[in-house]
């Protein structure tokens, strides 16, 4: 386990999803609820997530799907090819999870951003798709189009942020089919390309904390 968790050791299981709750003691108001990606646990991306924004309280949430030793948020048919079906029940869990966790916590959600990696930021753009008003700001790490029909929602007023790898061989070349898919909706993307592979990194954390900033970030 993460050193970071040394003293926020508590997994809570009183909601649908297992969750780690991380409240720092100058908290802003702000939160992040952090959804990790395959085959790992919450531990895993939280410690980025506090670089990120230091002052937010995080939700780092656990995927209920087993893999292996770790967890994913909804089952895969081949690496970029998913079960439809497990999509949109997980999405619904996890919606109502949100939902429950702000008011069980006295999260202000509309001061949330959702930051996603790999199969987590997968799930977080289905919730935006399915349950349009729910995520206001999303950063979505190494991420894909999931859904087969994706609906018309309306996105407008939704900011998302799309990092990709210039070497990530398996989601890389999916990633301008999602923000034409977020964006032809009306979410206004911001998309960025790093020199890595489908691993995240200190320049992922960088860019991010400029974008929630509102400072701009030089075009890849």
């Amino acid at each position: 386990m993460s050193e970071y968790f040394e003293k926020n050791n508590i997994l809570h299981r009183d909601l649908s999803f297992p969750y780690r709750l991380l409240r720092p003691e100058n908290a802003s108001g702000e939160c992040l609820f952090v959804l990790h990606g395959s085959g790992v646990d919450e531990t895993t991306l939280a410690p980025l997530a506090r670089q990120i924004a230091t002052g937010a309280v995080l939700v780092a949430a656990r995927g209920r799907i087993r893999q292996e030793d770790g967890f994913r948020w909804f089952e895969r048919l081949t690496p970029t090819s998913f079960e439809q079906s497990s999509i949109r029940s997980e999405t619904a869990a996890f919606a109502q999870f949100t939902a429950e966790a702000a008011k069980f916590h006295g999260l202000d959600l509309s001061r949330a951003t959702f930051l996603g990696y790999s199969n987590g930021a997968n799930l977080v753009s289905t919730l935006m798709l399915l349950y349009p008003g729910l995520v206001r700001q999303a950063a979505l790490l190494r991420a894909m189009p999931v859904l087969d029909d994706a609906p018309a929602t309306d996105l407008a007023g939704t900011r998302v942020l799309i990092i990709a790898g210039a070497a990530d061989q398996t989601y890389g070349p999916f990633a301008p089919a999602l923000v034409t898919l977020l964006s032809d909706r009306g979410a206004e993307v911001d998309a960025r390309i790093v020199a890595s592979g489908h691993e995240f990194g200190n320049a992922d954390s960088a860019i991010v904390r400029q974008w929630l900033a509102g400072v701009p970030t030089p075009a890849a």
